[in-house]
């Protein structure tokens, strides 16, 4: 991100029994005998997901990653959770956010983890503190064991020693240290012919690609049943906000048309409907207009500037002026202007008040002030609380890691030019018959458009009968939505069992 049930007397417990520590962290040396053991912590509890009574074990704590000599390099953080009882073949999902730069805070305490920070679910500011830390029924833990990762540079994971945080800071380098994070837990735990899943949220699905890549793209390789792909950006270059790029304003059309039919800006009679009639629209008479350039005529130019007006709730002056591109930034203060209001980029539902009602953009964006605080507190109050992780570290839930990032592919200059992921994806299902993909995506997320993630794997070389997509009536992270996160959960659910 760029700035970013009721279960009665049966509810879900998830009460430590029994907790183990090992010795507080101590500042990193550099040679491998001066370093401390991993600091991690070791707690048991019991809870109740989707309907069944699972007891469970928690490891929260590091992994090193080490350099050839076995100096270590590298501390990960992750907290797995692992269903009691030994079962080689249980299925175990790994996961983690974006960014570049956060950390797992938000699925873990959002969406599948066994507690959730509960923050309003219809677009209000999460306000003050405190927040309530609830016992979470939509947990996975019934179908799967679950690993939530925290790469280096994010959350209480970090660099060891003399070792330059920079060498994880890039597209490849992340996710080569995240495939070795994965083959060290399998080996650990046992778990090398356990049906496996890895996802991610917004940067998290290009790292699921680039993940994947280092996992499958080799013969010594790590196989995976599926991918979820949640709030979704691989196609880089489609998806670029900048001059003389057209697939840009054809890929955010829809979101802006469902963005003012939310905001009684436009009529239609539901989001899908209205979608769908704008995916056609924007790729058909808009994208021949956009095309066209310089050389459209009035008449043609009027009636798209029409159409345009009655997709984005725009005037059709400010259209004309803007020459039918408006660019998001720009909507986003636009669009509810005479309501002295903008809109969400992550979550177009929430809105917020400016210093002023006369800027380009807005001041900032309502819908990550509207969340990050209950998101922060909970994080750090669970893990050190009821998973008694002991450390100094603050827990970093983003980061600023992007200006650093290096966003290169390699294999020569255009693959570093335009940079997109997906086909690592359409390779893995071509080389790998058991491999299936979710992608969940909220109707009002600008940070990762659903029809850019539509676009990027409906491209040639992709099987699209095992590309599962689902919508929700809210944004990137959709399970701050109470109803969308009981129907992602179960729409999870359903693609892991549908194995």
């Amino acid at each position: 991100m760029r700035h970013i049930l009721v279960f009665a007397a049966a509810a879900l417990i998830s009460v430590p029994l029994a907790a183990q520590d090992a010795p507080p962290l101590r500042p990193a040396a550099s040679k491998a005998e001066d370093v401390p053991p991993p600091n991690r912590s070791v707690t048991r509890h019991r809870g109740v997901f989707g309907g069944q009574a699972v007891a469970y074990t928690a490891i929260a704590g590091e992994t090193y990653l080490k350099a050839d000599d076995g100096t270590p390099k590298a501390a990960i953080f992750s907290v797995s959770y692992i269903k009691d009882g030994v079962d080689p073949r249980r299925p175990v999902t790994f996961l983690f956010n974006g960014g570049p730069g956060s950390g797992s805070v938000w699925l873990h305490m959002g969406a599948f983890g066994p507690k959730r920070v509960a923050i309003p679910s219809d677009a209000r500011d999460d306000g003050a503190p405190p927040y309530p830390i609830l016992d979470n029924p939509d947990s996975l833990l019934d179908v799967t064991d679950i690993v939530f990762i925290d790469p280096v540079g994010t959350g209480y994971s970090h660099a060891l020693g003399k070792t330059d945080p920079k060498e994880y800071y890039g597209v490849t380098q992340d996710a080569r240290s995240i495939a070795d994070f994965i083959r060290l837990w399998l080996n650990e735990h046992g778990r090398w012919n356990a049906p496996k899943y890895l996802g991610g949220e917004s940067y998290g699905t290009t790292r699921s690609a680039a993940v994947l890549n280092q996992l499958e793209g080799s013969y010594n390789d790590v196989a995976f049943n599926g991918v979820l792909l949640i709030s979704t950006v691989l196609d880089f270059g489609a998806g670029a906000d900048t001059p003389g790029n057209e697939m840009t304003h054809i890929l955010n059309l829809p979101s802006m048309a469902v963005t003012a039919l939310y905001h009684g800006k436009a009529q239609a009679t539901g989001a899908a409907a209205f979608a769908d009639e704008a995916r056609r629209w924007a790729t058909g008479p808009y994208a021949a207009a956009l095309l066209k350039g310089n050389a459209l005529s009035q008449e043609e130019r009027a009636s798209v500037r029409r159409d345009l007006a009655r997709f984005t709730g725009l005037s059709e002056r400010y259209l004309d002026q803007a020459d039918l591109r408006v660019e998001p930034g720009r909507f986003y203060k636009e669009l509810l202007r005479d309501r002295g209001l903008t809109v969400g980029r992550l979550d177009s539902r929430y809105t917020g008040r400016d210093f002023d009602n006369a800027g380009e953009t807005p001041d900032n964006d309502p819908s990550f002030y509207g969340i990050d605080a209950g998101y922060t507190a909970a994080i750090n109050a669970f893990t050190r609380g009821d998973l008694n992780y002991r450390t100094d570290r603050s827990y970093v839930t983003i980061g600023s890691l992007g200006a650093q990032w290096d966003w290169r592919l390699g294999g020569g200059r255009d693959n570093n030019v335009y940079m997109n992921v997906a086909p690592y994806i359409g390779k893995a299902l071509r080389e790998n018959s058991g491999l299936r993909i979710f992608v969940g995506q909220g109707w009002y997320d600008f940070a990762t458009p659903f029809f850019a993630a539509e676009y990027s794997l409906s491209r040639t070389g992709y099987d699209k009968s095992r590309i599962h997509f689902e919508y929700y009536d809210s944004g990137h992270m959709m399970y701050v939505r109470d109803e969308d996160r009981a129907k992602l959960t179960r729409d999870v659910r359903a693609f892991i069992r549908g194995r």
